[in-house]
């Protein structure tokens, strides 16, 4: 298991954009899928994107086409470009792996 720490969150307009990044203490070659979720307040947590060791992506349909999850192994950090940002994007973003989840970085989009 690795330790997840994300970054990059913040207030923004609708229509701004955000670049989350998500860095592991270790190597995440061998991860086969990690993930950001996200936790709107009063909500649940729901799966935003994930990508697998091979670089297959799947996004929430809410998401499709605005937000791109990526990976980097050499640098071991996993990112979440959002772009298009709407206030219902507003919550806690996480990162996870099997294992291990981040502690979150608030993201707030106004109106």
């Amino acid at each position: 298991q690795v330790q997840l720490v994300e970054s990059g969150g913040g207030l923004v307009q609708t229509g701004g954009s955000l670049r989350l990044s998500c860095a592991a203490s270790g190597s995440i070659f061998s991860i086969n899928l990690m993930g950001w979720y996200r936790q709107a307040p009063g909500k649940q947590r729901e799966l935003v994107a994930y990508i697998t060791s091979t670089g297959i992506t799947n996004y929430a349909d809410s998401v499709k086409g605005r937000f791109t999850i990526s990976r980097d192994n050499a640098k071991n950090t996993l990112y979440l470009e959002m772009n298009s940002l709407k206030p219902e994007d507003t919550g806690v973003y996480y990162c996870q792996s099997p294992g291990s989840w981040g502690q979150g970085t608030q993201v707030v989009v106004s109106s």
